[in-house]
């Protein structure tokens, strides 16, 4: 028996017209009939009652039909299954991103992990900045992505990969005249600054705040645990300003009032850069070689937002 038989014999019982299923076959019909005849000759068995206007499966050809499909069901598989067995096994790896990224920058994550789906599964961890970083350090995540600038450890590589404008978050009532444009330090002096929540605030904000203090900001408000949405509650108070993203697509926006505006300084010009990092010794000839050689092709070139 030839698997060609079978077939030829599921055809012809899912048709049940000898015409109709040597058409699908691209063969004739006087050839197909004869082989299902020396198929019937070989079983021992009649498969199809036969008369000039029908074509009917016997017992034998119904309980033969499920073994047919069962049986070409597995020789069909198995091209794909050899594929799959020889195909690398996917590694999840864990990519740190700390609060308010970019959408641009989450559009470069979909890349590298569509880049490397092959082999890898990429699977996005949140944190704070500096959590993320000793996460890195200590294996438990591949890479993050981490505002700078971080520690200088010798063991970590980073490539810059976006850099954003910030600007003045101020109550709306008392800042947004008609026609305003910006704000300057001095206008802020009776304000007080209210820093980032404690969860995501890192050495950049630390060296921000230190800034301002430079500058003539000395009121401070200690937000605690607040989160952005209570930075935002003090700001429209008017207790307060803030410093945060000017791109009105940054996720941290979402977060903002009816009574809060954001203002770019005339006479201060912060910047935020964002950098992804890895641990070098995984980059060089470790499990992370293709990854980072992805994520230098796919970031080689900073955003600006």
């Amino acid at each position: 028996m030839e698997l060609l038989h079978l077939r030829y014999f599921v055809a012809v019982a899912q048709e049940l017209n000898f015409s109709t299923a040597a058409r699908k076959l691209h063969m004739a019909a006087s050839p197909l009939s004869r082989r299902i005849k020396d198929l019937e000759n070989e079983l021992g068995h009649r498969l199809f009652d036969r008369d000039t206007h029908h074509v009917r499966l016997t017992p034998a050809g119904s309980a033969l039909l499920p073994i047919a499909r069962g049986v070409l069901e597995q020789v069909d598989s198995i091209q794909w299954r050899l594929d799959e067995t020889a195909r690398p096994r996917r590694t999840t790896l864990l990519l740190g991103v700390p609060s308010g990224i970019h959408p641009d920058l989450r559009a470069r994550m979909d890349a590298l992990a569509e880049r490397v789906g092959d082999r890898f599964e990429i699977k996005r961890w949140p944190g704070g900045t500096e959590r993320l970083v000793d996460a890195v350090c200590d294996g438990r995540l591949a890479l993050t992505l981490a505002r700078l600038p971080v520690g200088g450890d010798p063991a970590l590589e980073q490539l810059p990969v976006m850099s954003e404008r910030l600007g003045a978050v101020v109550p709306r009532d008392r800042f947004a005249g008609t026609g305003r444009e910006s704000i300057a330090l001095a206008e802020l002096s009776g304000l007080a600054y209210a820093g980032s929540p404690t969860a995501v605030t890192n050495a950049y904000f630390r060296g921000l705040d230190q800034q301002l203090a430079e500058l003539g900001i000395k009121k401070r408000i200690e937000i605690g645990s607040a989160t952005f949405d209570g930075v935002s509650e003090i700001v429209s108070s008017g207790l307060a300003f803030s410093i945060s993203m000017l791109d009105p697509r940054s996720p941290v926006q979402n977060h903002r009032l009816d009574n809060v505006t954001v203002l770019p300084f005339s006479d201060f010009h912060p910047h935020l850069e964002t950098g992804l990092l890895w641990r070098k010794d995984r980059a060089y000839g470790g499990d992370l070689k293709e990854v980072v050689a992805a994520a230098r092709e796919i970031f080689a070139e900073p955003l600006h937002a």
